[in-house]
């Protein structure tokens, strides 16, 4: 359960504490290299994966995704075409339909990889259990992703010049990951994916795009620029449907949902949510432990259903924290299969 992360209460001020989150992820990120219904899961199990590592698995990298452009300076009309990209673990059980998992690496917003950030080590493990799964790159700080006029302008009003890169990376961040879920769902008869079965999730900066995916609505970070500002919005399947069922957060946050509400004056959670898993140390210096706690408490007021668990005396990135003799790729996987009545053999 999750608790909404206001800003003016969890930062106090945008001026403030939402810059030194901005630092603590950049810090990271140097250290680490909708409101959609859910549809209803079916009352019968319709899909069955492995509780061992079974599959053999085919990896290919760099498959485009969409394109999003990359400006000289912060929305500058000079500008290129940036092909975006994503890894596809996929599992030999060719005959089977198969749930799919979506994992988004962290790093600031600032830094990372879909090859880093531990996003292999849970492409590997599910799909060797029968998951297709999809490790994604996005957009950077450095890359210059367009901005919507009024997310650029919330930036001039509430942060200091030297921190506005970094905020304003989160906006074309979320575009490209739901980027990155469109084409998932549009692609799903390639790849033998039952669509009633999807998971999103990721770590730190990733985490908070995850949530973001699963409690925005389909035209948030998508409808705030007109395609004929930013035409490689065509290239991002923008009119494919999708739903997500459950969400793996790993020292995230509500930031960028709490963002839609201080910018466009939207409140997105709601009693559809999709159900989330949130990890969090205790101890984290980069995104404060307070933010699971708010986040929870927001699942909770909404009656929604959730694990949460705190790792006492744990920073920043845990990835080999174990809850209760399990890795968290264990925990992951016990949560989803529950979540989504999928039969395990």
């Amino acid at each position: 359960m999750y608790t909404h992360y206001p800003l003016d209460l969890i930062y106090t001020t945008m001026k403030s504490l939402l810059r030194i989150f901005i630092l603590g992820l950049s810090l990271a990120a140097c250290q680490e290299d909708s409101a959609i219904a859910p549809e209803e899961t079916p009352s019968e199990p319709s899909l069955v994966v492995r509780a061992d590592s079974t599959y053999g698995f085919s990896l290919t990298r760099d498959i485009p995704y969409a394109e999003g452009l990359s400006h000289d300076t912060l929305n500058s009309p000079s500008s290129t075409r940036m092909e975006l990209k994503l890894d596809a673990y996929i599992p030999d059980n060719e005959d089977e339909k198969r749930p799919a998992i979506l994992l988004i690496h962290g790093g600031g917003f600032v830094g990372g990889d879909k090859d880093g950030n531990n996003m292999p080590v849970f492409a590997r493990y599910f799909a060797a259990r029968g998951w297709a799964a999809f490790s994604i790159n996005y957009r950077l700080k450095r890359d210059r992703g367009t901005v919507p006029d009024a997310w650029y302008q919330f930036s001039l009003d509430s942060l200091a010049d030297s921190h506005r890169g970094t905020f304003n990376a989160i906006y074309p961040a979320h575009r490209d990951a739901k980027a990155a879920l469109r084409w998932l769902f549009a692609n799903a008869a390639t790849y033998n994916i039952d669509t009633n079965y999807i998971t999103v999730g990721g770590g730190s900066a990733g985490a908070i795009t995850s949530i973001s995916l699963g409690i925005s609505e389909p035209g948030d970070f998508r409808d705030e620029i007109s395609p004929s500002l930013d035409p490689t919005l065509a290239t991002s399947n923008p009119e494919q449907p999708y739903t997500i069922h459950t969400l793996l957060d790993f020292w995230g946050s509500g930031l960028g949902i709490d963002l839609l509400e201080n910018v466009y004056g939207h409140q997105r959670f709601g009693s559809n949510d999709p159900p989330i898993m949130i990890v969090h140390g205790t101890e984290d210096p980069t995104v404060p432990f307070e933010g699971a706690e708010t986040l929870r408490a927001q699942y909770i007021q909404n009656g929604i259903d959730h694990e949460f668990y705190p790792l006492e005396g744990l920073g920043h990135g845990p990835w080999n924290a174990t809850v209760n003799g399990k890795r968290l790729e264990e925990l992951s996987f016990d949560f989803i299969v529950e979540q989504q009545n999928i039969t395990v053999e």
